[in-house]
């Protein structure tokens, strides 16, 4: 098992670092950002819906997830096809209850410049990560 450990470890560091190949994919950046953003966070039990009002705070992180709210506790959404999300794009919301982003919710991505529509996101749990607090 320490051996299995270690070598996730490692392989993890290399996917960060961009040693393993040449080049690193959209989404092995994108794991390696979320990785940051969650540091010295905990995750908490998913949860099927936030208030709409976290969505003022999002972050898009390339072929990887969707993050909402800042502060102590964040929301990471990976969706249900994250190859579709692309900071670069405007993420259209749509959702079944003005109040409230839910699993099932759908989106669609434009592109910026063109206008023309991208791909479709379909939200999953949205699971939460609170910040630890550092004598624990």
């Amino acid at each position: 098992m320490r051996r299995i450990m270690t070598a996730i470890a490692i392989t993890a560091l290399a996917l960060t670092s961009g040693v393993a190949g040449a080049s690193q994919t959209a989404s092995e950046k994108g794991e390696a950002k979320l990785a940051k953003m969650l540091e010295g966070r905990e995750a908490g039990q998913p949860v099927s819906c936030i208030s709409n009002m976290q969505n003022r705070d999002l972050t898009v992180i390339d072929r990887t997830a969707l993050v909402y709210g800042s502060g102590k506790t964040i929301y990471v959404n990976r969706t249900q096809d994250p190859r579709w999300i692309d900071r670069d794009d405007i993420i259209v919301t749509k959702p079944t209850n003005a109040a409230e982003l839910c699993r099932m919710d759908s989106m669609h991505t434009m592109d910026r410049s063109t206008h023309m529509r991208g791909g479709a996101i379909m939200l999953d749990d949205f699971v939460p990560y609170t910040k630890v607090p550092a004598n624990k």
